[in-house]
Parts: structure tokens; sequence; C-alpha cells
């Protein structure tokens, strides 16, 4: 039994040795196809694939999109003078006796960059208030190169937007606007401007929300939300559709370094048209205004008050002679509606408010001491308010 055991095990060793030397130097005699990555002679037929034939693949592109809106995004270029605060030294007679007036700080010029839009072929530009805010001298770059000096239309800082208009020796690009009602979550789009002062950059992205209110950013918000990449310099861009439309005017980034984390807002290009038109129109933007500081209702102020729900707005203020004092409206008043439209937070009462024509009458429903009354209130010219705080 041993001696059969040897027999066997001699035999399957001659075996497999014999395979292995035919599989190297001679695998074309084997019945089965060589192991992947085994040399074949030339002339060899390659062994028959059961694979279907693969079919060409379609590149998805935006290139047409790019190539019509690059035309109409430009670069903006600023400096203004500034002075570093003068130490209290060089105020000193007998200082500058000895040492004159070489010492002291020389003004200086401070530069800033960021981008803007051509909407008319006549060389209107939109862009951020924030980007051409304080300048004295704005330059603007087209795509051809060309630089030419830009004038300030009009600007409103309430909105954070700026128009500016350049004397072109030819008809601009400018670029279509999108249909107000044809943005949706999840679309395609573009954003083209100058980050960092590289030069014209196109990043893609999708709108990741609409609407965005509550940010601090301007007084009145309601911003389109995008991860398409926005970073310094930016700011007054582009924001356009798979088809090159503008959809909207890039104006801020949520940043902890300073760089994009794929938050960035822009504000909606109905709202900037619609801006932008009272500019050309009247050199500023006139908005209603009643005179109350208001201040959003929790659940702890709603209980306190009496109030049923925690929608309105609290009134926290009101101030003398103003068009809410003139109509007795008071301090603990909620308004809850505006011309019978309601009122869901402080956001929503002051763009109820700012959208109503001044010198008009408006009927304001406030809650006062757990009773409903309804107030008229002639509306009065909102003031210009200082721009406290720029977005980046």
């Amino acid at each position: 039994m041993q001696r059969l055991w040897l027999v066997f095990a001699q035999a399957v060793t001659v075996c497999v040795a014999a395979l292995f030397v035919v599989g190297t130097f001679k695998p074309e005699w084997l019945p089965w196809p060589p192991p992947y990555g085994t040399a074949v002679p030339a002339g060899t037929a390659a062994p028959p694939s059961s694979a279907a034939p693969t079919q060409p693949v379609k590149v998805v592109s935006y290139a047409d999109a790019a190539r019509k809106a690059l035309p109409s995004v430009v670069h903006i270029f600023t400096s203004k003078e500034v002075r570093a605060p003068q130490h209290p030294l060089f105020n000193d007679p007998i200082f500058r006796h000895f040492f004159g007036d070489q010492y002291r700080n020389q003004p200086q010029r401070q530069s800033g960059l960021g981008s803007g839009v051509i909407v008319g072929a006549d060389g209107i530009i939109l862009t951020n208030n924030h980007v051409i805010e304080a300048a004295d001298e704005i330059e603007v770059a087209l795509h051809d190169g060309s630089k030419l000096p830009a004038k300030v239309v009009g600007t409103d800082p309430d909105s954070d937007l700026a128009v500016l208009r350049i004397e072109a020796k030819k008809p601009l690009a400018a670029i279509s606007f999108a249909a107000a009602d044809g943005l949706r979550i999840g679309d395609v789009v573009l954003a083209i401007g100058n980050p960092f002062g590289v030069g014209q950059t196109v990043t893609m992205g999708i709108i990741s929300a609409l609407g965005r209110t509550h940010l601090g950013i301007n007084t009145f918000e309601n911003f389109i939300q995008t991860d398409a990449a926005i970073n310094p310099g930016n700011s007054g861009g582009a924001l356009v559709d798979a088809n090159g439309n503008l959809l909207g005017i890039n104006t801020a980034i949520y940043s902890r370094s300073g760089g994009s984390l794929g938050i960035g807002f822009a504000i909606p290009a109905s709202n900037a048209r619609a801006i932008m038109e009272q500019i050309v129109r009247t050199g500023s933007v006139t908005r209603g205004w009643v005179g109350v500081e208001i201040q959003e209702i929790t659940p702890e102020l709603a209980e306190s008050f009496g109030l049923p729900a925690q929608q309105g707005a609290l009134v926290s203020g009101v101030m003398r002679g103003s068009p809410a004092d003139q109509a007795g409206i008071r301090p603990g008043d909620a308004i809850v509606a505006i011309q019978g439209k309601a009122v869901g937070d402080a956001k929503g009462m002051l763009n109820l408010i700012a959208g109503l024509a001044p010198g008009d009458k408006a009927t304001l429903t406030l809650r006062r001491n757990g009773k409903q009354l309804d107030v008229p209130v002639e509306v009065g010219r909102r003031p210009v308010m200082k721009r406290t705080k720029a977005a980046e």
C-alpha cells in the first residue's frame, strides 16, 4: 500500500511539472486560455470574447453655457486713499521743528478686486455694493482684456447691490436673464468670477437651497445657496444655469478659512434686476418704512404677551414722530398681518413693509392685550441705512 501511494505521488509531481513547462513555454498547446499577464506569441489569435461591443460614452459638458456667459462677466478693480492713524507725537510742534514732516504718515492707495455682470449692451454693470464701497477709482476689465473707467450709477446697501456704467466704443455682450420661476433645488449652476485675482474662472455645482434668510449678511435677504466654489474676488460675479442664463449675483460665502467650503450665496437675478431698473431710472431705491424696531417672537415672549402662536413680529420700540408713532402703535404690540398678508417672522414683516410705496395707506393687524385690532398707517420712505458689515 505504501508503495502505491509513493507511485501516485511521483506521477502527480511529474504531471504538474509537465504542465508548468508547457504553460510557460507553449501555452497555446493548452486547451484553456492563458492566465492574465501570460505572454502570447505574436500571430496567435486571441480567444473570442462573449462581451457585447462597447458603446461610445457621451461626455457631459457645460462648455456652451460657459462660452455664452463668459463675455458678460467682468473684473472690477478698485482703489481708495487711506491714511494710517497719526501718532500724537507728530502733533507736537517741538518734534516737528527738529524732525520736520518727513516722518508724518503719508496717504496710501488701497486696492480691491471683485467681479461684475454686464446687463446692458450700453455699458450697465451689476455688482455688489461692498465691491465698490468707498472706492474713489473704479476700473473694469472686459473679457477681451481691455480696461475702462467706470462710474457709479447708484447703490443699495440694504441689498448689497450696485450699478456701474462704462463707456464702450461698441455694444457690449449683455447677459440674458433666466426665468424667475425656473429655479429648482438640485439644478446645475456655474459660478463665474475672478477669485483671488487669478483671472476669469468657472466653477460648477448645484442649487443647494432657495430663499435663505436670517444670515445677517444684508438687511433684505432672499439668497440662493449653492455649492459651486465661490471665493473672495467672485463677489459681484454671475451664477448662471446650464444654458448660460443669469440666475443670481454671487455675494457671500460661509467660511472659517477664507476659502470656499461649499456654502455660497447669490442674490436672485429677479430681485437684482428689479433693484437695478429702479437705480437706473431714479438713481436710488425707494422702500416703505413705518419706524418700528422689531424682534422675533420666542415661545417665552409669546407666553409673556399672551400670544396664541409664535407667528408675527413683536414691536420692541417705536421711533418718535414716525408713521407708526402717529398711528398709535406701541412697544409690546405684535404685528401679525400687513394689508391682509400674514407676517411669519420679523424678516417677513420687514420685507412686506419695504414693498409698500411711500405715501400709501396700509392696514397693520396687531394683537394687543389679547385682542386683535386693525391700525391704518401712512407709509413713509425708508431712510438710507449705513452699511456696517460687508460680505466677502
